[in-house]
């Protein structure tokens, strides 16, 4: 049976990822805010440009390290480039209307970073090639961004302070990172594949800052053949996924972190807007209640009974929803909380 071991938040919790297609930080924060009234995130609005991305983003937390923007992507600096600048911008507005708008709040409250491999296989190093290709600069890199994560986790207990935080890495590269696919600039050649060991340990330095701050890890990849077994080795207290990228081979070390107190994050509300219905009399997307028993069917089949489901599950879209259209995002999030409240009625 599952483990809570003190998760903030409650049985039949829902969740999104970061991402929205809303350029208006007031609006999006405050659809988040009523929609997830349990465990709200920190908006992510890329569409207003570089550095409010999910690089940039990140790469405005960096400590002693300078980035700033070139033709090829984000590039490390000798000094703190103009784009790491406006990346801090952006985000200090978005933290000032999260203070506006969650004046009195208690309870859980996510925040998204960008996580170290996936940081890694996106920066380039000053002389070109991805900070990837060289170990003494991505292990820079995480220090780092663990010295500016815990920065950042202070002024947003400053600003929400009675939130409890749960902090969510982003690493969809971490299945290329470990295959050895992250293509070089000519495209020509791959860098090498990152044995485990060190995948664990530079992780670790991010997410043992986290904990060692009073937050909660959570790590999500919402591409194929996430290595869950290894995630969860890093201290992670959450795993984060597109459930239809689950395989069977991968039950066993998810019902495993199950097992050790890990929640699972469960990507089950499609995110994009199911495409039109052939006929009239046919259902556009799945509604609440069959999400609903998707996420109980899938915990089935990891081994546990269904009343547990609603304590070992947050529901979530199946990834960002910076694609989706406007009110297909806000009807995302309204079918995940309402799946994450049927579970603990168990729906026939």
């Amino acid at each position: 049976m599952p483990n809570d071991q003190g998760l903030p938040w409650t049985a039949g919790t829902a969740t999104g990822i970061g991402s929205l297609p809303y350029d208006d930080p007031i609006e999006a924060t405050r659809i988040v805010l009523g929609e997830l009234p349990d465990l709200p995130h920190l908006p992510e609005l890329p569409s207003r440009g570089p550095g409010a991305d999910m690089i940039g983003r990140t790469c405005g937390l960096l400590v002693e390290l300078g980035v700033d923007l070139q033709p090829a992507g984000w590039r490390l600096t000798a000094a703190e480039g103009l784009d790491q600048r406006r990346s801090r911008s952006i985000l200090a507005r978005d933290l000032d209307a999260l203070e506006e708008l969650a004046l009195g709040y208690t309870g859980p409250l996510k925040v998204q970073v960008t996580g170290p491999w996936t940081l890694a296989a996106s920066v380039e190093r000053p002389r070109g090639g991805r900070v990837l290709g060289d170990p003494g600069a991505r292990r820079d890199v995480a220090q780092s961004l663990a010295e500016g994560l815990a920065a950042h986790l202070e002024g947003v207990r400053r600003r929400v302070p009675g939130a409890a935080l749960v902090v969510q890495l982003d690493e969809p590269s971490l299945p290329s990172v470990l295959r050895g696919a992250v293509p070089t600039a000519s495209g020509f050649s791959r860098y090498r594949t990152v044995e485990e060991p060190e995948a664990v340990e530079l992780l670790r330095t991010v997410i043992g800052r986290v904990a060692a701050d009073g937050a909660l890890p959570v790590v999500h990849c919402c591409a194929a053949g996430v290595p869950f077994g290894m995630v969860a080795r890093t201290g992670s207290r959450g795993l984060s996924f597109d459930l239809r990228t689950v395989t069977e081979a991968d039950l066993e070390p998810l019902a495993e972190a199950v097992e050790d107190g890990v929640a699972l994050f469960v990507g089950a509300v499609p995110s994009l807007r199911p495409e039109a219905p052939a006929t009239r009399n046919t259902a556009r997307g799945p509604n609440d209640v069959e999400i609903a028993r998707t996420v109980l069917s899938f915990w089935r089949r990891l081994g546990f009974s269904e009343d547990s489901a609603a304590l070992g599950c947050v529901v979530t879209p199946s990834c960002g929803l910076a694609g989706a259209d406007p009110a297909w995002a806000r009807t995302a999030l309204t079918l995940a909380r309402k799946a994450g409240a049927h579970l603990a009625e168990r729906p026939t």
